[in-house]
């Protein structure tokens, strides 16, 4: 059975930024038996601690996508992060938002393969763990990468988002 077409866009990404593991190895993005919706959720599968899960979160700034991959030990200071990177309004996207902008679905956001590249900021609280896991394109799909790696496969900028 082919993986979801989502998952086929993100490994794709993956290969050719030549995207890494916390091991050196080729980052692989990898289906979970049940579909895990929470970095709670995603850290017990994984049985990582929830920190190292990034999550993928993206906010309506000003009317622009924001990509803001944060670490699943926290919730993001929207009021901070707004005046920290200028911008009069940051809210939670709807679904629609999100679909538009990424291709993929809320839970399921991945760092990498969407129609175009998003401004990206990433939680500096994920340099902390040697290897942080992201979703693949779908809830059921992960992938194993690093605080080094999401900042140059994303082009994003380090920022304590919390």
């Amino acid at each position: 059975m082919q993986p979801h077409p989502n998952v086929q866009t993100v490994q794709r990404a993956l290969d050719a930024a030549g995207a890494r593991d916390g091991s050196g190895g080729a980052s692989q993005v990898r289906l979970l038996p049940e579909a895990v919706h929470t970095a709670a959720a995603a850290a017990e599968a994984l049985g990582v601690g929830v920190g190292a899960i990034a999550n993928s979160l993206i906010f309506d700034a000003d009317d622009a996508p924001l990509l803001v991959l944060t670490s699943g030990a926290h919730r993001v200071d929207t009021a901070g992060l707004a005046a920290s990177i200028g911008v009069t309004r940051l809210r939670r996207a709807t679904p629609e938002f999100v679909k538009e902008h990424t291709g993929q679905v809320i839970g399921g956001v991945a760092p990498v393969g969407h129609p175009r590249p998003l401004r990206t900021l990433v939680d500096t609280d994920l340099a902390g763990y040697d290897e942080v896991w992201a979703a693949g394109g779908v809830p059921q799909a992960v992938f194993p990468t690093t605080y080094a790696e999401l900042l140059r496969i994303t082009a994003g900028t380090p920022t304590e988002v919390a």
